[in-house]
């Protein structure tokens, strides 16, 4: 039988386990980080990533829980900015496509033809223009940390070569829910068709659609080929950064020492991951080509045709991004 002086100490050990265990839980914090693709893909490595340098660098204090396939928004990728800002998800490696809706500045690496190239792309993020876009988004509620990179999109079809305006016409293709992607095949004599990425897939295979845009990144690892995409045109149209972010009440109810971690390690993941996207871009060109897939790679006079074919895009758009970003932006690429 157990003498009341061993019934105290075992209760008094138990209640001590009890309150370390409410204490290591009260330090524990998890977040959600919303992506559109797994890991399978250079933007969910990026992801994974920046929870791997957080919980490493925290001690465990602070663990980011990835969500990829944009499932805590129910497959709608253009509702993730939305979902962040209202608290529904605490952070996101996002597309400035998806969240061009929400924030209009997004809409300059949309603009189409207008970054020529990575050394551009790199001057407008990394300079002025970049400062304006990452305060357009923390004046809407979300606190931008850093870029990653998705790429420069590439245009694939099921019906043959692509290599000036007229062979879009009358080609269906789809395009991520943005407006701008709207006028600028529509300007190229398309008939753009709006759809998740999710669904994307299912419609090309299906013939519902006849085309459609994305990095080589994606074209390869979702093996868009498989699905009847067996012609593809590099025309580097537009680029789409992405931006690792953070909902305003998370941020504010951080301490200064895990906001200063979750930027710094923000800024080791986006770099880690921009320069291994690049780096494997000549290798997944290559492999797509072994693959059966007939590239299209344009004349300097056939891009000018493309270029022509969507000033009015830009006249339609840059009243509304902003004279003044685009200004700083053009002057950014032009100083490269």
């Amino acid at each position: 039988m157990n003498s009341p002086s061993r019934i105290t100490r075992i209760a008094a050990a138990l209640a001590g386990a009890a309150v370390l265990t409410a204490s290591l839980s009260a330090q524990a914090r998890e977040l959600s980080v919303s992506t559109v693709l797994s890991d399978a893909f250079p933007w969910g490595q990026a992801a994974e990533k920046w929870a791997e340098l957080v919980e490493e660098r925290t001690e465990g204090e602070l663990t980011l829980r990835v969500y990829p396939n944009s499932q805590l928004v129910a497959g709608d990728q253009t509702r993730e900015f939305s979902a962040m800002r209202s608290g529904l998800i605490d952070m996101a490696v996002g597309s400035t496509i998806n969240w061009s809706p929400q924030v209009p500045e997004l809409n300059l690496f949309s603009l189409p033809f207008f970054m020529p190239d990575e050394a551009a792309v790199d001057a407008v993020t990394g300079g002025e223009a970049g400062e304006m876009v990452f305060a357009a988004i923390e004046s809407r509620g979300v606190i931008p940390l850093a870029w990653g990179e998705n790429g420069f999109r590439q245009l694939s079809n099921s019906r043959g070569p692509i290599s000036e305006p007229g062979d879009l016409n009358g080609l269906k293709i789809r395009v991520v829910g943005s407006p701008l992607f709207q006028d600028t095949f529509t300007a190229l004599g398309a008939d753009p068709t709006q759809m998740s990425w999710t669904d994307a897939q299912p419609a090309l295979t299906t013939g519902a659609v006849d085309g459609q845009e994305n990095p080589l990144s994606v074209f390869d690892v979702a093996r868009i080929d498989q699905v009847g995409q067996e012609h593809l045109t590099l025309w580097n149209y537009m680029n789409d950064p992405l931006i690792f972010a953070v909902n305003q009440r998370v941020w504010d109810s951080l301490s200064e020492e895990h906001r200063e971690i979750l930027r710094e390690t923000a800024v080791e993941a986006g770099e880690w991951e921009i320069a291994m996207t690049r780096e494997q871009e000549s290798e997944r060109l290559a492999d797509i080509q072994e693959r059966g897939v007939q590239v299209t790679e344009l004349t300097e006079e056939q891009h000018a045709a493309f270029v022509n074919a969507t000033r009015s895009v830009h006249d339609k758009w840059i009243p509304r991004i902003g004279p003044e970003l685009v200004e700083a932006a053009r002057q950014a690429i032009e100083a490269r």
